[in-house]
């Protein structure tokens, strides 16, 4: 953001979440922000008790109540770390402190995100799910062109409706926090860890719960730098990395 800033380049976000917050506060003055709302479906989970996360299979974490995604991100919002990144990006994107970033849980995906102004007057960017329309956005702004996506009718939609995230069955939203308000390299290794492990659940080495254990135990063992360059973070990546297979690669090992 500040070479972009450096060079006056714009950076257009495609992420639906983002392109919201982006259209939310065209026009307006980001000094007058109270709070920036992120939504998410909940995942396939978003009713479970601790007790069922237990049981989560591959098919089960796989099968997204509104969008249709990739492999990978489609387990990071089955426990709900897409909206964790999106946290960070939406810090870093739009320059608001992690105390004014909010997640809350909107089964329709209709409401992509909500911006709420010093006067208490919220803005929000609607639309049916759909990856055409954000990135149509990004490619035209300013100007609006016709879309092939499905018109959004409400009416046909019903009802829409929110509740706060459960932080204790969706730890990784509450890491993503942690991560973001520490700073340094530490989003680094959450990232990596997260990356590591939903690719071990992907291919059936690891358990759905073993995904948010391992994350914790990587954030808690890593070794933190505050101001990093570059090198730093790729080394904490590929570092984090290593450490995190070789934690399955045992555990595999001791089970058989």
């Amino acid at each position: 953001m500040e070479e972009a800033k450096r060079n006056n380049a714009s950076l257009m976000p495609i992420d639906s979440e983002h392109s919201a917050i982006f259209q939310c506060l065209n026009g307006e003055n980001i000094k007058e922000v109270n709070k920036i709302t992120i939504t998410c479906s909940g995942g396939p989970f978003r009713n479970y008790t601790k007790e069922q996360f237990a049981n989560v299979t591959l098919n089960d974490a796989l099968n997204h109540p509104t969008w249709n995604m990739g492999n990978k991100i489609t387990i990071d919002s089955a426990t709900l770390m897409n909206k964790g990144f999106e946290i960070l990006e939406a810090h870093w994107l739009y320059g608001i402190g992690y105390e004014k970033i909010k997640v809350v849980i909107h089964p329709q995906s209709i409401i992509h995100s909500l911006v709420e102004f010093a006067d208490n007057s919220i803005i929000a960017q609607l639309g049916l799910p759909d990856m055409k329309i954000p990135i149509q956005y990004a490619l035209t702004y300013p100007r609006r062109f016709p879309s092939l996506s499905k018109p959004l009718n409400l009416a046909e939609i019903g009802k829409l409706e929110f509740k706060e995230p459960d932080f204790e069955r969706f730890s990784c939203l509450k890491y993503a926090y942690e991560a973001g308000q520490t700073g340094g390299t530490l989003p680094a290794a959450m990232n990596a860890a997260n990356e590591t492990a939903v690719y071990a659940f992907l291919d059936n080495k690891i358990r759905f719960l073993d995904i948010p254990r391992l994350i914790r135990k990587m954030m808690d063992e890593h070794r933190l730098i505050k101001d990093p360059g570059l090198r730093d973070i790729l080394e904490t990546d590929r570092k984090t990395k290593e450490e995190t297979i070789k934690i399955i690669e045992d555990e595999i090992a001791v089970k058989n």
